[in-house]
């Protein structure tokens, strides 16, 4: 009988080992991942990141959340089905549209990169020159860094490029007028158009709402559209600043080509049958990655 007993003690305690160290060792093959969201918390940081970055990967997102591949392909297909993402291979795009997103989140978004691509535009601006800024948050980034630029004459479709620029005493600033998007302060329509062919700018400073990838500027607004083709005829030399995230949205309309601008400022690398065509076109790219 004791030593029916010392077997059975010695059982209990080997199997006790075996389960302590099978659940130790599951714990311990868990701690580099971080803790799983549920879907509720993932869906919103997963349209973060593909707002801020353009597009998400299976693989990336199964990484960044320590979840399984396909985990994370059921999350995509559920936030396609709903319309808040577009399934392409191997992850998902901000789905293609007629409307933009909000003012408030296109500011955020990007930030630092705007303000890098912005201050080298507002280098190569030189002082003394008229100037138009239009509509956008990166163009309002460059806005920024011009209040130490002198004797430039402003004009802006953009009632906050205005708001900004009134900080630098040696800023003359016209605005054109026009039908007001409250939802952004941009001024568009035939008025702005009007007002902009009265004009023969030294430089522009364009944005836009996506690029294509044959290297066309688009955007979703038609008549900011006009505004922006009677700017870009009005110019003697055109910027066009707008970082990686415009590489892989779309919208309908289409701007122009980036073979009517003189220098694209960005914050990544163009992909390279695209960066040969700026080449063709004698169109500078300049890239300037947030630090």
């Amino acid at each position: 009988m004791p030593g029916d007993m010392a077997n059975s003690a010695r059982g209990d305690a080997g199997f006790a080992g075996i389960l302590s160290g099978w659940i130790f060792g599951a714990t311990l093959g868990e701690t580099n991942r971080k803790p799983c969201m549920s879907q509720t918390f993932r869906h919103p940081e997963i349209l973060e990141i593909a707002r801020r970055e353009g597009k998400v990967t299976v693989e990336g997102l199964a990484v960044h959340f320590g979840v399984t591949l396909q985990t994370i392909r059921r999350d995509l297909s559920d936030l396609a089905e709903s319309g808040r993402l577009e399934r392409v291979h191997g992850g998902a795009v901000l789905p293609s549209g007629t409307t933009n997103i909000g003012y408030e989140e296109r500011r955020s978004l990007n930030s630092a990169a705007k303000t890098a691509i912005a201050r080298a535009c507002a280098a190569r601006v030189p002082n003394d020159i008229s100037l138009f800024l239009n509509i956008g948050t990166s163009t309002e980034a460059v806005a920024q860094e011009l209040l130490h630029h002198r004797n430039l004459m402003v004009v802006t479709n953009n009632m906050n490029v205005a708001n900004i620029l009134v900080a630098n005493p040696d800023c003359e600033i016209i605005v054109t007028g026009g039908h007001l998007r409250r939802a952004d302060g941009g001024l568009v329509g035939n008025l702005a158009a009007g007002t902009i062919r009265q004009f023969k700018f030294d430089l522009a400073v364009v944005g836009c709402s996506a690029l294509d990838k044959d290297g066309d500027l688009l955007d979703f607004d038609i008549q900011e559209v006009g505004v922006s083709q009677a700017i870009l005829r009005q110019s003697r030399k055109t910027f066009l600043v707008a970082d990686h995230s415009k590489f892989t949205r779309s919208a309908p309309a289409r701007i122009a080509s980036l073979a009517e601008i003189d220098t694209f400022y960005t914050d990544r690398p163009l992909a390279s049958d695209l960066a040969a065509r700026c080449a063709d076109w004698n169109t500078e790219v300049s890239i300037s990655r947030p630090v």
